[in-house]
């Protein structure tokens, strides 16, 4: 029976056939004699490493085999000192790799205070005191380095506003239509009626919500059907298309939905989603308003020339045009194209100065790659901003952002945006067979 035993071992592991022979040599022995006996005397030649490799490094000081000449005493040697510095090398790595860990944690611990002392200051000096503070240059400041997540909600609430004037119980009264929607749709359509459905009804049917919310940080997994705010999820986007049809359901709207779940009650998260959505900029955007969004690209490029001059001809060169890129970073604000955590800080500050941020945080990206962008040709260009590198930190990114100056000539952003307004309706007027005839 033991032998049988050992065998399937050794068949399972035939790296091991040479240990496995001994012991079911010695356990044969044992039964038969009563002796124990004694294993072979190991080679303690590589005992006395003070470093023990995990790969075959240590090989370079065996000696050949007896069918093969001999080391001569020169080659041992080199081999001695090769295998030294082979070792030498592998500790300055360990040693490195160390530091590195000891400093990033130290980093960690000092964001964490920071984080800590931050929320005493917002939950006990800003927010009750919230529309004297928030425009001081203490707390721009303060808001600038990144709200801790224990506020983050009620600052971004208080920030964006209630125009609207939008009641949880609005929002259930919407949700419940948006249901009865659903279930009117699923009961009186199928796949040989969908020709006469409008292009609205199937934005807002429950099949398309459903599709994008399965493409949600689907890394997370907390969206997708049978994590915790799928439902959360779908009763957001669902309330809002019968509350804003005119708008109805546009791809990317999910992200935004999914980042103010994670930071907010379901109500409250529904009321600065309809917010934010009806500030002009992301109104132009999803509504697909192609007027608009040139006066937004246009302003775009007069500070994208100013600051980053070198790349704007490169782009120029390429006809690389700014909606190519910055229409998925506008519609997902960010939250798709940057990791969670990042994005959560770019929401922060656009929360504190309005669409300006947008623009000026894709300056700061391309600022951020500026070197490695100029490299590059038209596709390149395109496949590298629609997937932004994962390793971006909020560092950089940061102190990307903070080198550009969103003014020219005098004029800051909204001036230049007037400006690029009063522009094109000129051009218009100039171009109108009535005023040509």
């Amino acid at each position: 029976m033991v032998s049988w035993l050992l065998d399937q071992v050794v068949l399972q592991f035939p790296a091991e056939i040479s240990s496995l022979a001994f012991i079911s040599f010695n356990i044969e022995y044992e039964a038969r004699t009563g002796r124990t006996c004694k294993p072979p005397p190991q080679s303690s030649r590589r005992k006395n490493f003070e470093f023990e490799p995990l790969s075959t490094t240590a090989l370079i000081l065996e000696d050949r085999p007896s069918n093969l000449p001999a080391k001569s005493v020169e080659e041992a040697l080199r081999h001695r000192q090769e295998y030294d510095e082979m070792v030498a090398e592998a500790k300055k790595r360990e040693i490195k790799e160390a530091y590195k860990r000891k400093k990033i944690m130290k980093e960690r611990f000092k964001q964490e205070e920071n984080i800590a002392s931050a929320m005493v200051i917002w939950i006990n000096e800003i927010l009750p005191n919230w529309e004297v503070m928030r425009s001081t240059r203490r707390v721009r400041e303060l808001w600038w380095q990144g709200l801790p997540p224990s506020v983050r909600g009620k600052v971004w609430s208080l920030a964006v506003g209630n125009e609207l004037n939008i009641t949880p119980e609005l929002y259930e009264i919407f949700l419940s239509r948006a249901k009865e929607r659903w279930k009117s749709f699923s009961e009186t359509s199928s796949e040989n009626d969908t020709e006469g459905v409008s292009v609205a009804d199937r934005e807002a049917s429950l099949e398309l919500i459903k599709l994008d919310i399965s493409r949600t940080f689907p890394s997370l997994y907390i969206f997708q059907k049978g994590g915790p705010y799928h439902d959360v999820l779908h009763s957001i986007l669902g309330a809002y298309t019968c509350y804003r049809p005119d708008v109805g359901y546009v791809q990317g709207m999910s992200f935004i939905a999914a980042v103010l779940i994670l930071n907010l009650e379901e109500a409250d998260a529904f009321i600065a989603f309809a917010n934010l959505l009806n500030k002009p900029c992301q109104l132009a955007f999803f509504r697909v308003d192609h007027s608009m969004m040139l006066k937004y690209f246009a302003t775009f490029e007069v500070f994208f020339e100013e600051n980053l001059s070198k790349l704007f001809l490169h782009f120029k060169s390429y006809s690389l045009t700014p909606d190519i890129y910055l229409i998925d970073w506008i519609f997902t604000l960010y939250s798709k194209s940057l990791p969670l955590d990042l994005a959560c800080r770019v929401w922060d500050v656009f929360c504190r100065d309005g669409e300006e941020f947008l623009f000026r945080t894709g300056l700061g990206i391309l600022r951020l790659y500026e070197d490695i962008l100029l490299q590059m040709d038209f596709i390149h260009i395109a496949q590298f901003l629609t997937k932004l590198p994962e390793d971006i930190t909020s560092e950089k990114l940061f102190s990307c952002i903070a080198a550009i100056q969103m003014q020219n000539s005098t004029k800051k952003w909204t001036q230049v945006f007037a400006s690029v307004m009063k522009d094109i309706k000129e051009g218009d007027k100039n171009n109108s067979p009535a005023l040509k005839s």
